[in-house]
């Protein structure tokens, strides 16, 4: 069974930091691009950032530029998104996932999902 698990959520003060990790489990990483997603209450879902199968493409939404790193480690079949400086609306549910493909994009028509994990960024 496919499934790909998203943890490291959490509440952290402004201007703070997290690590999110999206692991996967039932198939290997290798062949698949991988994106982060996040939906806050009332807000429709958004790409933040993507990497390619060989972390050949990377892309960030504006709005994290600067700020989220994201990568990927094949042997460990996980994928990582650094979060620094954290912003109040940052606030939200992000999602890993996953697409059979070489290049990654943030648009949300990828094949599989996580469940989420819960990010709050509050004083």
């Amino acid at each position: 069974q496919l499934q790909l698990v998203e943890s490291g959520g959490g509440l952290v003060q402004p201007g703070g930091s997290l690590e999110l990790s999206c692991a996967a489990s039932g198939f290997a990483l290798d062949d698949y691009a991988i994106g982060w997603f996040r939906q806050a209450p009332g807000k429709r879902r958004e790409g933040v950032s993507c990497i390619g199968s060989n972390s050949n493409s990377i892309m960030y939404q504006d709005s994290v530029k600067g700020r989220f790193t994201i990568s990927r480690d094949n042997a460990k079949n996980t994928v990582y998104l650094q979060m620094n400086n954290l912003k109040p609306e940052d606030t939200a549910v992000y999602y890993c996932a996953a697409i059979l493909s070489y290049y990654c994009s943030l648009s949300s028509n990828y094949a599989y999902w996580g469940q989420g994990t819960q990010v709050t960024v509050s004083s």
